[in-house]
């Protein structure tokens, strides 16, 4: 699968299944967003800094580290790619739903 990380979508990163499972079986989404729901990169960054705390704890998960290098800390991941990460993982996770 593919986002988009920049409103013109020239720019893109390939988000795959393991991704999206690293995502939720760490959590990383779960109350990331404040109360006003508007993804910024402030939120990128705790994103991010959530995760490098846990690469301290699980150095060895490779999965782990592979949603870092491939799409977290990404040159093109920006908050515009962050929002769209969070709408595919919603939409794969609704998906999964309704099949079960």
């Amino acid at each position: 699968m593919t986002i988009t990380t920049n409103p013109k979508g020239s720019r893109s990163i390939e988000i795959s299944d393991e991704h999206l499972q690293t995502l939720k079986h760490y959590a990383l989404l779960s109350d990331l967003l404040d109360s006003n729901g508007i993804v910024d990169e402030s939120v990128l960054q705790k994103l991010r800094l959530n995760t490098v705390a846990l690469l301290e704890n699980h150095n060895d998960d490779l999965a782990l580290l592979s949603l870092c290098r491939d799409v977290l800390f990404h040159d093109n991941m920006k908050a515009f790619g962050l929002h769209q990460l969070i709408l595919l993982y919603l939409a794969q996770n609704k998906k999964i739903d309704e099949q079960q």
